[in-house]
This record gives structure tokens, sequence and C-alpha cells, in this order.
């Protein structure tokens, strides 16, 4: 029974891990959701009024996010708006890890090395997760079809 109950429990730490990184890209929508549901609670809108300003706010944030990241075509451009994304789930990530740690590690030095680097992790994942939203320019097109073998780019034109 002892070792099921570890065993369950590394389960579900690694489930919990899974779900950070998973909906790390999203702390941006989900902050400025609960900031204007609260807002709109604050001045009377009722709870199912403030739930609905909170979804809608955070869908357009999210949504206005995908299309600037669809709209600019450089990579100097994209960086900002991908920052504005990953800069709040840096934050959330160490504060998650730091979370954990503090029930592992005793010393708090060690804390916040370990949730430094647990911040960084999922920052460069959520870095990737949020580029990925937007589709290949022409150049990174070009520059994907040059590196690859004469074979796959064979394959291609058919």
């Amino acid at each position: 029974m002892i070792l099921l109950s570890i065993l369950l429990s590394i389960a579900l730490v690694g489930f919990l891990c899974w779900l950070l990184f998973t909906l790390a890209i999203f702390a941006l929508p989900v902050f400025a959701g609960a900031v204007a549901g609260s807002w709109a609670w604050h001045t009377g809108a009722g709870w199912l009024g403030a739930l609905a300003i909170g979804l809608i706010v955070a869908g357009l944030i999210l949504g206005f996010g995908q299309i600037l990241l669809t709209a600019a075509q450089p990579m100097w451009a994209r960086l900002p708006i991908a920052l504005a994304f990953v800069a709040p789930a840096s934050f959330a990530g160490y504060h998650a890890v730091h979370g954990i740690v503090q029930h592992v590690v005793p010393s708090e030095p060690w804390q916040i090395v370990f949730s430094v680097i647990g911040a960084t992790a999922i920052g460069i994942v959520a870095f990737a997760r949020v580029t990925g939203f937007a589709p290949a320019g022409p150049s990174e097109r070009r520059a994907a079809q040059a590196s690859s073998s004469p074979l796959e780019r064979a394959m291609a034109l058919r």
C-alpha cells in the first residue's frame, strides 16, 4: 500500500509538471482576465458579469497576441510580443516550482536556485510554444527547405 501511494504521488507530481508546462503560456491571458473580472466584480457587475468580462478579456488577449505574432513578419518584431507572454509564464513557473521545492529542500538558497532553474525551463518551453503560434515566414520556410535532404525536397515536390 505504501509503494502504491509513493507511485501515485510521483505520477501526480509528473502530471502537475506537465500541466504547468502546457498551461504556462496562458499566464498572461489568465492574469488579464482575472484582473478584468475582479474590476467588474468590484464595480457591481455581479458574479456572472465578472466571469463573462474575465473570459472575454482573456480570450481577446490570447487572440490579439496570436494575430500580432502572425502579422509580424521579422523576428525582431515577434520577440517583444513573445516576451509579453513568456515573462508572466516564467514568473508563474518560478512561484509554482518554489511552492513545490519548499516542501522538499530545507535550505533557502537552494530553494531559490531550483526555483530559478525551473522558471528558466518553463520560460524556454513557453517561448518555444508561443513562437509556435505563428506560421513560418517565407525566409524561414526557405531555410527549412535548404536544411532538408534532397530526398525530402523531391518528396515535397510531388
